[in-house]
């Protein structure tokens, strides 16, 4: 009688088992795609001006709430995995010239020039003098995509190639691209000041770059002549203080130090 009572409560537990261990997947995926997370417009903190009054004017996409893609939007790992690894779907390939200039060291700066493929919209001749981000050059996609839509909307695009991240342009130096060094962008600047006099300037960074691009403003006022704006995109402010947040297991930041590390590794001893 009591191994009859036994068997007949086994699909019970069995049923709880399972109803335990969906309930336990459906929370792990709810955490890992951040669905819990509320939407909202972003802050801005900005200094009163004219020109702040017309950008939020020429730009209302600054006030409006940002609404992700369903379900995987709201998650920066899966949205850095499928940008960062895969691409658009049909990458753009646009056509620039490769630029080398010698630096009194004796390294070997590269930048690759672009041409506009239409008239910008004031009429006037503008230039996009852009860095990017660690370890990143004029040939990973978000750069790519970047720089096409720029000469589409009539802007010459000058993009710097980080000391040594090229695979195929060997150092000439004892030396590679640094969190703060500014000097390679400021030989690609000047390149561009001379060879287009008549041009203005429009520099753009991204997370490093956004470092050294806003350190050579600041450098010296000279630096600032004929630059209508600094675009700065998701730059880091303190390299000190994100190193300490890189070693943090929280929303996985340390595995994300070890494929940084890991990649400026392979960098350094394809060099050696």
């Amino acid at each position: 009688m009591s191994t009859i009572l036994e068997t007949s409560e086994l699909p019970a537990v069995f049923d709880g088992v399972k109803l335990a261990a969906v309930a336990a997947v459906l929370y792990v995926i709810v955490r890992c795609l951040n669905l819990k997370s509320p939407t909202a417009p972003p802050e801005l903190i900005y200094q009163d001006s004219a020109l702040a009054r017309f950008l939020l004017k020429s730009c209302p996409l600054l006030t409006k709430e940002y609404i992700p893609p369903l379900i995987w939007g709201k998650s920066g790992h899966i949205q850095t995995a499928l940008y960062g690894k895969m691409g658009r779907v049909r990458s753009p390939h646009p056509y620039g010239l490769r630029k080398y200039l010698t630096m009194p060291d004796g390294a070997t700066a590269t930048f690759d020039l672009f041409e506009p493929c239409s008239e910008h919209c004031t009429g006037e001749d503008v230039t996009m003098v852009i860095c990017p981000g660690i370890a990143n050059h004029s040939e990973k996609q978000y750069i790519r995509t970047f720089v096409d839509y720029a000469q589409k909307n009539g802007y010459r695009c000058a993009v710097l190639n980080h000391l040594g991240a090229l695979p195929n342009i060997e150092l000439t130096s004892p030396r590679m691209f640094t969190y703060g060094c500014t000097w390679e962008f400021g030989a690609m600047v000047n390149y561009i000041k001379k060879t287009y006099p008549q041009t203005q300037l429009v520099v753009v960074g991204f997370s490093l770059g956004g470092n050294i691009v806003c350190k050579y403003l600041g450098e010296s006022q000279a630096n600032q002549e004929r630059v209508l704006c600094c675009v700065s995109v998701c730059q880091g402010y303190s390299a000190l203080r994100a190193q300490e947040t890189f070693m943090q297991w929280d929303h996985c930041r340390r595995f994300y130090n070890f494929l940084m590390a890991d990649n400026m590794k392979k960098i350094i001893l394809s060099h050696r």
